[in-house]
């Protein structure tokens, strides 16, 4: 499986999981939820690199006994090529851009590729911690408002300098953050006016291809 021809459509084969024949194809498959944060960041990944692949949707409230045995964890993402299967969103994308390096979005240097490493896990800890109290509108849902709005908000003086997390090209660290700042509004997450650098940056990688083509209709909706 190689990159597309130049002016042919991504293969993007979305299937239900009662449909799908586990195991059964050579093509990269992701498992991905329709609304989940961290499969909606595989999802760029493979549409910025433009790769033939194949989607199946999980019902997340109904999972295929499958799931369990493929990622020990029982959730989503997962990515299966071959005789591979890797699961965190993270480790899948890394796995994604060495494989299919064009165009490449981690550093090709190691220590600045060390510190994305570091600032991913960083957006871990600090925001999408806080994703399943926002999502699930827990008791503990404004407390985690005000600290995805806190932390956001810090990263203003970033952006008056540059265009994207890492500098002027676009990244992981980009493709990491995107599916939190496209899901602000659903989450109840108000930037002050202040924050306007932030959501320029968000707009950047909203404008993008890649990241329109990823979108589920799920997720479409998320956004006024």
């Amino acid at each position: 499986m190689g990159h597309r021809e130049m002016n042919a459509p991504p293969v993007r084969k979305v299937v239900r999981d009662a449909d799908y024949s586990w195991g059964t194809s050579a093509m990269m498959n992701l498992y991905s939820g329709t609304t989940c944060p961290f499969s909606h960041r595989c999802r760029i990944v493979l549409f910025e690199k433009q790769m033939d692949f194949q989607v199946i949707d999980v019902d997340l409230f109904n999972k295929p006994e499958d799931m369990a045995i493929i990622n020990p964890y029982n959730r989503v993402p997962v990515l299966v090529d071959r005789d591979l299967v890797l699961y965190e969103s993270n480790i899948i994308n890394e796995y994604i851009d060495e494989r299919f390096p064009h165009p490449q979005l981690m550093p090709p240097d190691p220590q600045t590729r060390a510190k994305a490493r570091q600032l991913l896990h960083t957006m871990e800890q600090e925001l999408f911690s806080h994703v399943d109290a926002l999502d699930k509108n827990l008791k503990s849902a404004d407390k985690s408002r005000q600290h995805v709005r806190d932390r956001l908000t810090e990263l203003v003086p970033l952006f008056t300098k540059q265009k994207f997390l890492l500098g002027d090209e676009f990244s992981l660290l980009d493709v990491a953050i995107a599916p939190l700042l496209w899901r602000l509004d659903f989450y109840g997450v108000e930037l002050p006016k202040t924050a306007a650098p932030v959501m320029k940056f968000a707009e950047r990688i909203f404008s993008r291809q890649g990241f329109i083509d990823a979108l589920t209709p799920s997720e479409k909706v998320m956004r006024r």
